[in-house]
């Protein structure tokens, strides 16, 4: 039998954590380092509010941990402090993140959460869409008032909804009589508004902002800021910060990347009793940050993608010695599966983007293979270890109900 009290008790005994809070990725320091021009330029872009104007629309994007949310939320709150003390005006500012799970999947969730955020409500099925629009266009303007509404990953209603929901957004003012709404969209997909309908494109990147991926020394500095106030003094052995900001330099200087390989191996020493951090420790987090984010990712993604999954994973166990897995083969397979699933099948080139996204989320390795005059095929292997692959199985087998 394990006695968990001596487990209880080493955790009583915490070297380690001063303040945990300070590293996890909801907390909201007073002061954002390095992202100083990028603040001065949302800050201008709207203060129009504090006159009561509408600003123009805004589009924010950088690759994920480069402080846009950050940004936009400090900006946010200094707008409503000002507004408090001396607004003569009736200002909202809502945020919604559109990638999660409750609010990403429909239009009419989105809406409907939307409403919810404006003090109204619907039900969570049942009506027509354009019914829940036409409620949500009466609820903001059921009263004179200036609104800013930012959504944190706009690309997700794109891919899960259509162009038609951001476009509608964008042209909303022309159907408001007492209010006025502008849009903050932010973004981690530097080419999004590339693929965007023109009409929407022109819309909503009235004014954009691009945020750079930190550099390994503005990440240290980063973490020695915030280390400080979330660690016991003396409990990081040399080095160790050095190498949690080269790593997450490399990974597209990621501060939120950062931050959880700081925690986490704090984290893992404190379930050693061990009364430092050290190097060896940085090595573990980032082995186990990388696959709790594979395993993330596969259990946040889309049905479509589910399914495309795990078609190579079955391919690839059935596969023999020797053997080569091309795109082709896995289309067919999906192909069928969805057959039999009684699922919508996607065509092959949007299947062929899935895969794509596979690879840069180092799921799959993808090599192209010339063929001569045949043209060129993509060979497709696993990037994942057993074990995750085991997980990732059940994962979607939960998901789309099969055994």
């Amino acid at each position: 039998m394990v006695d968990v009290n001596k487990i209880f008790d080493s955790f009583d005994k915490n070297n380690i954590f001063k303040n945990k809070t300070i590293l996890q990725s909801n907390y909201k320091p007073e002061n954002i380092p390095h992202r100083g021009d990028q603040i001065q330029q949302v800050a201008s872009i709207l203060a129009p509010v504090l006159r009561g104007e509408k600003p123009s629309n805004l589009f924010l994007y950088g690759k994920t941990g480069t402080g846009k949310t950050l940004s936009i939320k400090y900006v946010q709150d200094e707008l409503m402090k000002r507004i408090k003390r001396e607004g003569n005006f009736n200002l909202k500012i809502e945020y919604l993140n559109c990638k999660l799970r409750k609010v990403s999947d429909t239009e009419y969730r989105i809406l409907a959460e939307l409403i919810k955020k404006f003090g109204g409500s619907v039900p969570s099925t049942g009506l027509p869409t354009q019914a829940v629009y036409s409620k949500f266009v009466d609820n903001i303007d059921s009263q004179e008032q200036l609104i800013v509404l930012i959504l944190d990953e706009i690309d997700q209603t794109v891919k899960k909804i259509s162009n038609d929901f951001l476009y509608n957004l964008t042209r909303l003012n022309s159907e408001l009589s007492k209010s006025q709404i502008c849009i903050v969209g932010i973004s981690n997909n530097l080419t999004f508004l590339d693929n965007l309908d023109p009409r929407v494109r022109s819309s909503l990147g009235e004014e954009e902002i691009v945020f750079p991926p930190y550099n390994a020394l503005q990440l240290q500095d980063i973490l020695n800021k915030r280390s400080q106030e979330a660690f016991k003094e003396g409990v990081i052995e040399e080095g160790v910060i050095a190498k949690c900001s080269a790593y997450a330099a490399r990974e597209h200087g990621d501060a939120r990347r950062a931050l959880d390989l700081l925690r986490v191996s704090g984290e893992l020493a404190e379930r050693e009793s061990s009364e430092k951090i050290k190097l060896k420790h940085i090595d573990d987090a980032n082995d186990k940050i990388e696959k709790d984010k594979i395993l993330d990712v596969i259990s946040s993604e889309p049905k479509q993608f589910q399914l495309v999954l795990h078609s190579i994973i079955e391919l690839s166990e059935k596969k023999k010695e020797g053997e080569s897995i091309f795109t082709g083969d896995i289309y067919n397979f999906y192909k069928e599966f969805c057959k039999r699933s009684r699922t919508e099948t996607l065509t092959q080139r949007r299947v062929s983007d899935i895969i794509q996204e596979f690879d840069m989320l180092g799921i799959i390795n993808v090599k192209i293979i010339s063929k001569g005059r045949g043209g060129r095929m993509r060979e497709i292997n696993l990037a994942i270890s057993n074990n995750i692959v085991d997980q990732a199985k059940k994962i979607i087998s939960n998901s789309l109900n099969y055994n």
